[in-house]
């Protein structure tokens, strides 16, 4: 306590002109509106600053939450968009009388992704007890990943686009011209469309999308875009380098697609066989 007194009776006169400092500023801020719209506007700056900076740190620690909302909702959003039968490029009712769902998502997560080999997989942490089977498709919501291969109870083995085995179904969104989708094994991030008829009128940066024409992917699903385009040795058919939309280094959620329909389709196609 006397340490107190004693700094005090040290530092009166300061003391005294930081009191006196303190009462001509309430003075001036209360009696001068202009002086105490300046105040106000300055006080608002810095707890503005502080409250922003709190809502910066509480919204990084909200992501994770953010991004679990995300996923459900574009998965409820997904299947909504499949139960009325809407063409996910033309926006139009493919069917107005029925509205049975042809295509049902399920979100999953990626536990392992390989991109740096010829033949590459990807494992997802949803399997048969979430009614994920086998020729399933997976995409994310920028374009496709992948096609199931092999199932467990609780996890499934995906068929990476970025695999020598890969072929899928993909074209032009302008036209109905199609082809195969294929990898070369050198860029993650370029794919190869091949056998494209050379009637089709192509140009770099014209879009490519799944065609529908099998039973794992909708119409409509997106891939990439055309970066470079050349003739065969017959000059029948295009090759097509096609820039992907997704970057599949860097893949963290996903949606695997179930046609309900696929065993109808198959039944048909194979009565003949």
């Amino acid at each position: 306590m006397q340490q107190i007194i004693n700094f005090l009776i040290r530092n009166k006169h300061s003391l005294l002109f930081l009191l006196l400092l303190f009462l001509s500023l309430i003075f001036t801020i209360q009696s001068h509106s202009y002086h105490k719209s300046k105040f106000i506007s300055s006080t608002n700056f810095l707890s503005g600053g502080i409250y922003g900076w709190q809502h910066s740190i509480s919204d990084y620690f909200r992501l994770r939450k953010e991004n679990q909302r995300l996923l459900e909702e574009n998965e409820r959003l997904h299947n909504l968009v499949s139960s009325l039968g809407v063409d996910s490029v033309s926006t139009k009712y493919t069917d107005t009388i029925s509205f049975d769902k042809p295509y049902s998502y399920t979100k999953a997560r990626v536990i392992k992704n390989d991109y740096s080999k010829i033949d590459n997989y990807i494992l997802i942490n949803k399997g048969e007890k979430d009614s994920v089977f086998p020729d399933m498709g997976v995409i994310t919501d920028k374009g496709i990943v992948g096609i199931i291969e092999n199932t467990s109870k609780n996890y499934s083995r995906v068929i990476s686009i970025l695999n020598s085995n890969s072929r899928i179904n993909a074209g032009l969104k302008k036209s109905n011209q199609y082809g195969s989708l294929i990898w070369n094994g050198k860029d993650p991030n370029i794919v190869q469309l091949e056998t494209v008829p050379r009637q089709a009128v192509l140009k770099e940066g014209d879009t490519i999308i799944t065609h529908g024409r099998s039973t794992i992917f909708p119409r409509g699903i997106g891939i990439g875009t055309i970066v470079n385009y050349t003739l065969d040795q017959n000059k029948s058919y295009y090759l097509i380098d096609v820039k992907l939309f997704n970057d599949m280094t860097d893949i963290g959620f996903v949606y695997t697609i179930k046609n309900n329909d696929a065993n109808e389709i198959k039944n048909l196609e194979n009565l003949d066989q």
